[in-house]
């Protein structure tokens, strides 16, 4: 929404999040985007969600990691890595904003909602994130941790596994295809430096390469590595 939000409103978000904040301001803090500050004539300063949501991306990948260490006790570092990235990734992070309807309390300019596609999905995880490092400064770590596992759990117990290395499994079909060992490109970078999006693609010399964003080098290299796959039917999404 645009402009303020009203108490009762935050009220019914506290009741989704499921945590009733000793300081409001947190709260609002966490919902406030650069354009309504801007808007009224301010700078973004400190009063918008971006610090909030540089500590809760921390946050939420320490209570990630320990959640997966607990429920896969036999799995590898490397098992757990690709569990802890994809559970952490703006897509998921994105979902949960959605899940929360994160839209209705925004404090946003509307156009950048009207905008849609990437930047309304960045802004939904972003918030979620947000919300994630409000929490920890209002209640701290059991704050948080009562959230994530509330709004995480489902997915870290129903993730197939184990979870396959896409850049891995890349390399060794080109090399039964006697094709060349793929290579990663970056194509761009965007975004605020706290949370940049990379773009890279993946390079395999007289064969057709794939593109993708993540918000990690390492993000966006196995997306690009999983598309190809996809496209030439070695993996399917059954």
């Amino acid at each position: 929404m645009s402009g303020d939000t009203a108490v009762s409103e935050f009220d019914a978000l506290e009741r989704r999040i499921g945590h009733e904040f000793a300081d409001p301001e947190l709260l609002r803090r966490a919902l406030t985007h650069a354009s309504a500050n801007q808007a009224k004539g301010k700078g973004a300063g400190l009063s918008t969600y971006q610090r909030l949501e540089f500590l809760g991306d921390r946050v939420l990948g320490l209570v990630i990691a320990d959640m997966l260490a607990m429920q896969y006790p036999s799995a590898t570092e490397g098992e757990l890595s690709r569990r802890l990235a994809r559970l952490v990734s703006g897509e998921a992070c994105a979902e949960i904003g959605r899940e929360l309807a994160l839209e209705k309390f925004m404090i946003v300019e509307s156009n950048v909602l009207r905008s849609g596609g990437k930047a309304a999905a960045g802004l939904h995880g972003d918030i979620c994130e947000s919300i994630i490092g409000a929490l920890y400064r209002d209640g701290g770590l059991e704050a948080a941790r009562g959230f994530v596992e509330r709004f995480w759990q489902a997915r870290v117990l129903s993730m197939p596994g184990p979870l396959r290395d896409a850049k891995t499994e890349l390399q060794e079909w080109a090399h039964r295809q006697d094709l060349p060992t793929p290579h990663y490109r970056e194509v761009s970078r965007s975004g605020p430096d706290h949370a940049p999006t990379f773009e890279v693609e993946v390079v395999i010399d007289a064969f057709a390469g794939e593109s993708a964003a993540g918000r990690s080098k390492r993000e966006a290299e196995h997306k690009a590595a999983e598309s190809v796959l996809r496209r030439e039917g070695v993996w399917s999404d059954q």
